[in-house]
């Protein structure tokens, strides 16, 4: 068994994936941060490299939807409103 770069990036990916989450859980990032969705994407699209060179179909749905979830997330942290409206 080869490891090779693309092997590299993926595992990158993975951390990526992990260490959000593990953040998420621990309280230190919020689901709605653009943080949040910008690392998913980040280490989905990583994964889906890595796949690219060594193919499995699962992995690639599960990935290729977390990249697509994680972008619908950054759209909707971008166009939230930063300041908060006044009450009248």
């Amino acid at each position: 068994m080869s490891y090779e770069w693309h092997d590299v990036a993926g595992n990158i990916g993975v951390a990526f994936i992990l260490i959000t989450y593990l953040l998420l859980q621990l309280g230190k990032i919020r689901s709605e941060a653009l943080i949040y969705s910008v690392c998913n994407a980040i280490g989905a699209g990583l994964v889906l490299l890595s796949l690219y060179y060594e193919f499995n179909l699962s992995a690639f749905i599960i990935e290729g939807f977390w990249v697509l979830i994680s972008l619908i997330g950054i759209w909707k942290a971008l166009r939230k409103d930063p300041q908060p409206k006044e009450r009248s």
